[in-house]
């Protein structure tokens, strides 16, 4: 049976009480990444919910449910549940409108809309604590660099690398890992950026409607930063970069989480967690493209290569992969570099 005949049936069975014989407007709230998919439903009322499609074969909701409590114990804003069928995979949750912060994010909106980000973000790791959520491992990290050779190298360029270019991977790779891990831990929300955060009122929200945590974790404290402002989706000038990056930090220190005392340490912190989720990001857009047919996608692999070249080119034990990029794209470095 159709999973929209499935839905259909629960949602008839959970109003059926509240509005009898009444007919609801079920249209697409969302599209994702993964097997997940939203659904916006219009109740007689004018009243609006999400439904989470879940398929249980391809994902579990459990965590979803985890995590909405622990970011609503912090105190953020996330989805109330007001239904679940686990078994069905499916969940019944607040509308946080429709407007991500990538929809009004300009010169204007950004020092307000990014202090809110921070002011939330600061408060989920506040709340953090070993122990409940998985481990952003050296395993789980590697996991996720892997993505760069299989699907952006092997698939998306269709390229083999011999055996030089793979040890000079390796080599960066483990580099990138030795400081990420060496960072302190804090909960990881894991995709903290413009499209996952919400503006759910009339006027911007002192506390961003925040989504798409699922697959939270606890790792290293420079991750959701770098997320947050080496967005996919949007870019800044350093400068202005730079700016929301201080103020995050300022804002953490005061609240006593455990950032490096002098922001040139951070900051590199920070790079070189960024470096690393570039490197995923290239091999997951590639992987969409290639394997789910979302192509959309391609449109921001530019914007995520100019962030990992501008980080492999600022610190030394990063150019080898720098040199590495431009021979993969047949490109010849401004500079020579050595190593």
């Amino acid at each position: 049976m159709p999973r929209t005949v499935l839905l259909r049936d629960w949602l008839n069975r959970f109003y059926s009480r509240q509005y009898p014989d009444q007919e609801f407007v079920l249209e697409p709230a969302s599209a994702d990444a993964s097997f997940r998919r939203y659904f916006r439903i219009t109740l007689p009322d004018e009243t609006t919910r999400i439904i989470m499609d879940a398929p249980p074969e391809h994902e579990d909701c459990r965590p979803f449910l985890k995590i909405a409590a622990l970011f609503r114990a912090a105190g953020v804003h996330v989805p109330e549940v007001h239904a679940e069928d686990l078994a069905q995979g499916f969940l019944l949750l607040s509308d946080l409108g429709k407007n991500t912060y990538l929809s009004v994010l300009d010169a204007t909106t950004a020092p307000m809309l990014y202090r809110h980000a921070n002011e939330a973000l600061v408060d989920i790791q506040r709340a953090s604590r070993p122990g409940v959520l998985p481990e952003y491992d050296r395993t789980l990290l590697s996991r996720e660099l892997d993505l760069f050779p299989d699907w952006y190298v092997a698939r998306h360029l269709g390229l083999t690398l011999d055996t030089d270019q793979q040890a000079t991977l390796r080599s960066v790779f483990a580099r990138i890992l030795d400081n990420n891990l060496g960072q302190a831990q804090v909960f990881v929300h894991r995709d903290y950026h413009s499209r996952n955060l919400m503006l759910s009122g009339e006027d911007y929200p002192a506390n961003p409607g925040i989504i798409d945590f699922q697959d939270a974790v606890f790792g290293p404290i420079s991750y959701d930063l770098v997320s947050l402002y080496r967005d996919a989706y949007i870019a800044w000038e350093e400068e202005q970069e730079l700016d929301f990056v201080i103020r995050y930090w300022e804002r953490a220190r005061h609240a006593g989480l455990p950032v490096p005392a002098n922001f040139d340490n951070f900051y590199r912190d920070y790079e070189w967690m960024g470096a690393q989720r570039q490197i995923k990001v290239l091999g997951i857009f590639a992987r969409l493209c290639h394997r789910d047919g979302k192509d959309a996608y391609l449109q921001d692999m530019p914007r995520v290569m100019h962030y990992l070249r501008r980080t492999c080119e600022r610190y030394l034990e990063l150019r080898p992969l720098a040199r590495l990029l431009d021979q993969l794209e047949n490109r010849h470095a401004d500079v020579a570099y050595t190593f």
